[in-house]
């Protein structure tokens, strides 16, 4: 009888040190520090924007911020854009956010939200010169694809493009939504 006690003892000594450990464990792998940081490219973006632009929604005007936070590990955008009532369409308000994080090597991710209730996975990277940063969306089956594009023209302006590719491996982008963007002073 002692015997059993004394081995559900350790029994349970042991089982208690494994959970024990692999809470430990999960708590260091959802806290230990992102590895990089986001290129200072994404500095040409940091400030607020104020622009214009049409497409499918109609022609709009709008406002986006860039900011840093979190010490500069994340990038926040945030959109608002309006696009007045026009022949049978309703007026429109379209809200967005959009966190930008270090990705694998030079490439970031970012998660998009915007008021409508759609959720977008991006990997976004640079062109090899600087100037162009392509966000695109995640293959998902049976989903739409989507592209967002900023191009910058001179350090006070941007030209934006947003495109979606109907679900299936063949199809192409086409434009919804393009503008440009003037830097606010």
């Amino acid at each position: 009888m002692q015997r059993a006690i004394t081995f559900i003892t350790v029994l349970l000594f042991a089982l208690f040190q494994v959970r024990s450990q692999g809470q430990s464990n999960s708590k260091t792998a959802q806290q230990s520090p992102i590895a990089n940081k986001l290129d200072p490219k994404w500095g040409a973006l940091v400030g607020e924007w104020a622009g214009e632009g049409s497409g499918s929604p109609g022609s709009g005007a709008g406002t986006s911020s860039f900011q840093y936070d979190l010490q500069k590990q994340v990038l926040i955008r945030r959109s608002h854009s309006e696009y007045p009532a026009s022949g049978d369409r309703p007026a429109t308000v379209h809200d967005d956010l959009m966190v930008i994080y270090p990705g694998a090597g030079e490439e970031a991710r970012a998660s998009y939200f915007d008021n409508e209730g759609h959720v977008i996975e991006y990997a976004a990277s640079w062109s090899a010169g600087g100037d162009t940063v392509t966000f695109l969306s995640k293959p998902m089956p049976g989903a739409p694809r989507f592209r967002l594009t900023y191009k910058k023209v001179d350090p006070q302006t941007l030209t934006v493009a947003f495109e979606m590719a109907a679900p299936g491996p063949t199809s192409t982008f086409q434009p919804y939504v393009s503008g440009k963007l003037k830097r606010k002073a």
